[in-house]
This record gives structure tokens, C-alpha cells and sequence, in this order.
């Protein structure tokens, strides 16, 4: 007898294989940025503790690099051993963006790997343009991924005949309609939450070394690629709820806890839905604005779960909870970035306030809460359906005993995997730590 559903259990074990990888996938993608931008105004300017800023981001994106190519091995894995029925169907569909990501992942470790051994041995531009190598190719990774997850949430290039796949098309395949809207947002949400947290980690070690002018190079690097993300990603998110409610009206009406369909919808802030009753508790209601987000009218009808059977309604209170959480963090981040804009116009001393830096270091962990309740929101959203309205998670999940056997391996695996990266990062800390000020400081010769 198995402890544990095995449908249950491989869907956990997906869920935590995803919630630990995106994190890595979304460092990976953007901390080349960043460390490509420290680079560049190193060679601009000469300041060693932009160089002394780049070499130290580089390790960062060593280690994350190689704790990311792990968990995402595992997920390769999991798709086939977990969900046998899925990649029977989808992987001749969808094996393109697959192919193209691992293609750029080569050229990702090939272009790290010249960045890594490049210092005083390659010319100083082609360093440099190897380090931004490196982050396009983690964000064309990132994007023929989610190529890949917006075909499930909206299955394009073939025909579906008898239960079968026929006239496949790959590259329709991979352009499907969800494709630009997914990839954008995910961008987007890299760029926020690795930018927040980026600057949350600098600040609080400026509060521990107040003035050290590594960390305080840190802040005018990756703060200004949060704050743009951050007031481009409600925009991104306006076009993808709109493109949700053409698609998945379903997955809209659990995002908010819409039980009838109705004209003028409202849209909710907070709210608890209760599924029994029908009924949101201690919500704010704001009259039509929802069928304005959805469809450019406060009058436009918007379809409620009433208008789907039982049996194919997300999950309500866990769809509705996380994207009240996403959005909820979304706008408060996009609050810090005001504050810091205004603060750079009017009170430059702000920046430097402990109460400030304080601030940055409440935002370290926030942006990553977003990306896992969005997730949350994209695959929770899509049940019953791994592939919307084609096929069923239930009949997509492997027949093999002992599933719970490997999700414990796996919750093992990334417990190891996050207290060795903790002990690498703690490490390099301490090492800068360790260093003389002098150090990060431009000797008047040379500058």
C-alpha cells in the first residue's frame, strides 16, 4: 500500500523541483546582467571596485550556474519518469523549444567559462562581450522554456484526432499564443526579483559595514534594472490576463474568485473564497474594473466558474490566494522603486539611510515570493489539465509504485543543494569581508 497518492506525490515532487529551480533559472538569467554592467563601467571608468564588483558576481553566477544545471537535470528526469503519457503526447510537439534550450544552455557554460578564465588573459572587450553573452543565452534559455509551458497551458501545432497527435507542427508549436505574454512576464519577474534581490543582500551587509564602497557599487548597479522592471512588469501583467481571459476564462475566474458569471465584474483585493457557499469573505470589491482589465469595457461580460462543470474548476482558494500575493508584491515593489526615484531627485541622502537600506533588505526575498506564487497561479490555474483541455494530469502521471520514494530523495537532494550554496555564499562574504577597504578604492594615480 502506498503512503501517499501517487498522483499526489508526483504532483508535489514537480512542485518543489519547479519552486527550487526557477529560482536559479531567474538568477541565471539576469546576474550576467549585472555583472556584465559592473564590467563595462569598470572599462569606462578604471574604478577597481567595479572590476572587484564584476569578479565577485562572476563566482555568484558560477555557483548559482551549477546548483541551476543540477535542478534542472532533475526536471528533465522527472518529466519522463513522472509523467509518461504527457511526453508520449507533447514530446514530439514541443521537443524544439527544448532542443534551442539546450543549445543556448551549451553556449551559456561555453561563454561562463571564457568569462571565468578570461581575466588578464583575453583582450578586455571580448571579456567583456563574453560576460553578455552570457546572460542573453540564460534569457533565450529562460524563454524556449517557458515556450514549452505556454504550449500546455495553450496546445498549438497539431491536430487532435482519435486521442492521437497528428500533422505536428514544432514551430507552431512553439509560437504558440500564450508564448510572447508567459515569456515577457517571466523576464520581467527575473529581472525584479533578482534585481530586488540582488540589492536587498548589499544593503543589508551596507547596514553591517556602512560606506563600503563594494556594496554601495552593488546598489547603483542592479537597483536601476529592478526599478524598470518593476514599472514594466504591471504592463506585462495587464496582457497577460487579458491574453488569460480569452484562453483560460476558467483559470481567471479562480484567479478571482469569480463564482457567477456577470457583467461589470469586479475586480477583488484580498478576499478568502469559501468554494462550499460560492462566496469571497473580506474582500475589497471595485465594481467593473475586472471587465475593464479583461476586456477594455467595465460593462463587458466576464465568465464565472458557473459556467464550467465542477469537475474542471482549478483549485479556487489556492489560485485566488497566490495571485492576490503576486499582485500584492508586484505593487509594493513598484512602490520602492518610486521611492527610490523620487529620492534620487530630490533626497539623494535617502539612499544611504539605514531606514532605506532597511527597506532593500525587507525586498531581498520578496520578488522570489512573487515568481513562486505566479507560478502557483500558471500550473495550479491549468488543473485539471496538464495539457488545457487535451489531457488530464490524473491520466498523464506514471503507474509506478513508490513514487513518495523519490520525492524524498528529491526534498533531500535540494535540502544538500541549498545548505552547500548558503556555505558558499557565506564563504565568499566573509573572504570580501576579510579584505582591507583599500582594496575596493581607486588609488588617485592611477585614477
Amino acid at each position: 500500500m502506498e503512503p501517499l497518492d501517487p498522483l499526489l506525490a508526483a504532483r508535489w515532487q514537480m512542485a518543489l523541483s519547479l519552486g527550487f529551480h526557477i529560482v536559479f533559472a531567474c538568477i541565471g538569467m539576469v546576474m550576467p546582467f549585472f555583472m556584465a554592467a559592473a564590467h563595462r563601467r569598470w572599462l569606462r571608468t578604471g574604478e577597481v571596485v567595479y572590476r572587484e564588483l564584476a569578479r565577485r558576481w562572476a563566482y555568484g553566477v558560477a555557483i548559482f550556474f551549477a546548483v541551476g544545471a543540477v535542478s534542472g537535470t532533475v526536471l528533465s528526469f522527472e518529466l519522463g519518469m513522472l509523467w509518461p503519457r504527457f511526453m508520449e503526447i507533447a514530446g514530439p510537439i514541443f521537443g524544439l523549444p527544448f532542443a534551442l534550450e539546450g543549445t543556448a544552455f551549451f553556449l551559456e557554460a561555453i561563454a561562463l567559462g571564457l568569462y571565468l578564465y578570461g581575466w588578464d588573459r583575453l583582450p578586455p572587450r571580448v571579456h567583456w562581450a563574453a560576460g553578455v553573452v552570457v546572460g542573453i543565452a540564460g534569457v533565450f534559455s529562460g524563454i524556449f522554456v517557458v515556450a514549452a509551458n505556454a504550449w500546455m497551458n495553450s496546445p498549438a501545432g497539431f491536430a487532435w484526432v482519435d486521442g492521437q497527435a497528428t500533422d505536428i507542427d514544432p514551430v507552431a508549436a512553439m509560437f504558440n499564443a500564450a508564448w510572447p505574454w508567459q515569456a515577457l512576464h517571466m523576464t520581467l519577474a527575473a529581472f525584479v526579483a533578482t534585481g530586488f534581490a540582488v540589492a536587498g543582500l548589499h544593503a543589508v551587509l551596507l547596514l553591517r559595514r556602512p560606506g563600503h564602497p563594494l556594496h554601495r557599487a552593488a546598489l547603483r548597479i542592479a537597483l536601476p534594472f529592478a526599478v524598470v522592471a518593476a514599472f514594466l512588469q504591471p504592463v506585462s501583467g495587464d496582457l497577460s490576463a487579458r491574453d488569460v481571459a480569452r484562453r483560460q476564462p476558467e483559470k481567471l475566474a479562480a484567479m478571482e474568485a469569480l463564482f457567477e458569471t456577470q457583467a461589470r465584474a469586479p475586480l477583488l483585493i484580498g478576499g478568502l473564497p469559501d468554494v462550499e457557499t460560492r462566496e469571497v469573505r473580506y474582500a475589497l470589491e471595485l465594481p467593473g474594473l475586472l471587465s475593464f482589465l479583461a476586456f477594455g469595457d467595465v460593462d463587458a461580460e466576464v465568465q464565472g466558474l458557473d459556467a464550467f462543470p465542477r469537475e474542471l474548476w482549478p483549485p479556487v482558494v489556492v489560485t485566488h490566494l497566490a495571485f492576490q500575493v503576486m499582485i500584492g508584491i508586484g505593487f509594493f515593489l513598484m512602490g520602492v522603486a518610486l521611492l527610490y526615484l523620487w529620492a534620487r531627485w530630490k533626497r539623494p541622502a535617502w539612499l544611504d539611510h539605514p531606514r532605506f537600506l532597511r527597506l532593500l533588505g525587507l525586498t531581498m526575498p520578496l520578488g522570489f515570493v512573487a515568481v513562486e506564487a505566479g507560478w502557483i497561479v500558471t500550473e495550479v490555474g491549468r488543473q485539471p489539465w496538464i495539457i488545457y483541455q487535451i489531457l488530464l494530469t490524473r491520466d498523464a502521471v506514471t503507474t509506478m509504485p513508490g513514487i513518495w520514494v523519490s520525492l524524498g530523495i528529491v526534498v533531500l537532494v535540494y535540502v544538500l543543494l541549498t545548505a552547500f550554496l548558503v556555505w558558499l555564499m557565506r564563504r565568499q562574504i566573509r573572504a570580501l569581508h576579510a579584505r582591507p577597504v583599500s582594496d575596493f578604492v581607486t588609488p588617485p594615480s592611477v585614477s
